[in-house]
């Protein structure tokens, strides 16, 4: 699989993006799952997706931490597009052990208790959801953190055994904010209000200015460790 990746880099990295979509979700149909967290890059792929292919599933993963602004875009996607998005919680059990052996606010007090937490909030329930999946579409880009400037556009993901598409790879923020203001797409609120990056309520802030991008993110922990374990760097 690692060296299909390789071959899908060569055969569509000059096609630029929209032209792209449509000619990959038509030739492996029924192959492909998209993770979405509703952030801004999030939502112009669901506008791609839901206007070429339907059929792709879309699903996101309630941490039970998320902002209240998370739901309600959630509500507003599933109205827009006459769809259900597809939702993937953590085990009870495993929250419940967490809460046991951290507390509530535990992943504040080191970073291999906010890492154990999001591996039960997040990583887990992505197994699920990946499973029987071929291509994991997501809406990473490289200039987001130092974390995933050396992505390409196709990856083997050997955690998840998965080939991970970035079809927005290249994208800058603001070609992503054109892209939402010219469809008229909903967002996430938070982004009005300084979060340019959005997780779970208690490790997401807004930034200041000069920050970067995914600084509001784990704001307490140095910027090579800011990924949950869904994307590795």
């Amino acid at each position: 699989m690692k060296t299909e990746a390789k071959r899908l880099n060569m055969l569509y990295k000059e096609i630029p993006t929209l032209k792209f979509i449509k000619i990959f979700l038509d030739e492996y149909k029924g192959k492909i799952s998209f993770s979405s967290s509703f952030g801004a890059e999030d939502q112009v792929l669901i506008d791609l997706l839901m206007k070429y292919e339907k059929k792709v599933e879309v699903f996101t993963l309630d941490t039970g931490r998320l902002p209240n602004e998370t739901y309600t875009l959630i509500h507003e996607v599933n109205k827009k597009y006459q769809t259900k998005i597809s939702v993937y919680f953590p085990s009870s059990q495993n929250v419940e052990k967490l809460y046991r052996e951290q507390g509530i606010n535990g992943f504040y007090n080191s970073i291999e208790n906010r890492k154990s937490c999001c591996y039960i909030r997040k990583v887990e329930p992505l197994k699920r959801a990946l499973n029987g999946v071929n291509i994991w579409i997501t809406g990473l880009r490289a200039e987001q953190s130092v974390t995933r400037t050396d992505l390409e556009l196709f990856q083997w993901d050997d955690e998840f055994k998965v080939i991970k598409l970035n079809p927005l790879i290249l994208w800058s923020e603001e070609e992503v904010w054109e892209y939402i203001k010219q469809n008229n797409l909903p967002y996430n609120e938070l982004h009005d209000k300084g979060f340019p990056s959005i997780g779970c309520a208690p490790c997401t802030r807004a930034i200041k200015e000069g920050e970067s991008l995914r600084s509001g993110r784990w704001w307490w922990e140095n910027p090579e460790h800011k990924e949950c374990g869904l994307h590795k760097g």
